[in-house]
């Protein structure tokens, strides 16, 4: 067995394991630091919203031999803005430049024609009218309202509502990190980019979703013993998914890796950034809130019922008392002394007294 599946194991027999839930406070406050720093950037920088959004004009190209680059340069010189130029199979080019107007395009097509040294005719020029762009961003407001009241509606009815509400709280700290990323990359937000967000959605609820299950599980009837609060079964269940998903979340995120500093990086694919930054921002955001979030909050929440309250004053004194007595015995003194009040201990087979031996046993040597 692999050294991380025998740790695993081990996890899961509750040999070893690390106190999540008692460092809860340290995870509430990174957690804190890193969205406050998102939502700085997202205020300072907004989002870099692309022209299925807030409209723009595209060009497209016959094909040719200018470099993508080379494109870029072009249409940022005619334009004054930045462009997302991508270079399609067939050798032509597709460049998209957002908030422009009739006007502005017909110029920027003359342009274009200059720079690639062919006739304005042979560039095609769409324009994307921002209304529609606007319609794109309702109806993916709308999408992921749905999706966060019919999450919030199954964990209650599955689970309860105190982790329906953790979860609730994981899935708004994951969208707002990776938004946040966003904003400060400077990525272009696409339609991609909201079916991105919507996978990792679901991919972090399915990992909160395993360690509510096991959590669930190991709390039926817990009330009838006096061994374990809630938040130490709660620590079990953690421990116990632990290597569970920190592998599904690895074997995720290798081939997003790939797409984002192989294509998107290395190859120039900058249509891949779009669906892969946000995957891959949230799928490690997801396993993070998972872990460090949803199930802490849970147990804080558990923490303040009555029962709870009761079963852990229940605990504490039990452990109280097994500590005074482990005290108590390693304190007593040993004597090597023995004991004169105490009986003499038997080793071995016990003899006859000597009296019934000479009365019952084999006579003496003298004869009368």
């Amino acid at each position: 067995m692999s050294k991380l599946g025998n740790l695993g194991a081990r996890l899961h027999r509750g040999e070893i394991s690390y106190d999540f839930i008692g460092h809860r406070k340290l995870w509430y406050g990174i957690s804190i630091l890193i969205t406050i720093t998102a939502i700085l950037g997202l205020a300072v920088r907004g989002l870099n919203m692309g022209i299925d959004f807030q409209g723009g004009a595209v060009f497209t190209t016959e094909k040719t031999s200018v470099s993508v680059s080379q494109a870029e340069d072009y249409a940022k010189e005619a334009s004054g803005h930045d462009a997302v130029v991508q270079k399609l199979g067939n050798g032509t080019l597709r460049i998209q430049i957002a908030g422009m107007d009739t006007q502005q395009s017909d110029q920027i097509k003359t342009d274009l024609a200059k720079d690639f040294k062919v006739d304005p005719e042979t560039i095609a020029a769409d324009l994307v009218g921002p209304s529609w762009g606007d319609q794109i961003a309702n109806k993916a407001w709308q999408g992921l309202a749905i999706f966060m009241v019919l999450v919030v509606i199954y964990l209650a009815i599955a689970f309860e509502w105190r982790m329906a509400i953790a979860a609730l709280v994981a899935l708004i700290h994951d969208i707002t990190i990776t938004v946040g990323i966003y904003a400060l990359v400077g990525f272009e937000v696409t339609p991609g980019t909201v079916i991105g967000l919507l996978t990792i959605l679901g991919y972090s609820l399915y990992d909160t979703v395993v360690v509510f299950d096991s959590l669930k599980e190991q709390t039926k009837d817990i009330t009838k013993q006096n061994r374990w609060t809630y938040s130490d079964i709660a620590n079990r269940s953690i421990n116990g998914t632990l290597v569970r998903s920190i592998n599904t979340t690895v074997v995720a995120l290798l081939p997003v890796a790939g797409l984002l500093f192989i294509g998107g990086g290395f190859l120039g694919a900058g249509t891949l950034n779009d669906i892969s930054l946000s995957l891959f921002v949230g799928l490690a955001a997801g396993a993070y809130s998972s872990i460090f979030i949803a199930t802490p909050l849970v147990a804080d929440l558990k923490e303040r019922e009555p029962a709870m309250k009761a079963l852990r004053k229940r605990v504490l004194a039990k452990r109280a008392q097994a500590s005074v007595q482990e005290e108590t015995a390693d304190a007593r003194p040993v004597s090597d002394e023995p004991d004169d009040d105490a009986a003499p201990a038997v080793v071995g087979p016990r003899t006859q007294p000597a009296s019934r031996g000479r009365g019952r046993g084999r006579p003496s040597g003298k004869r009368r």
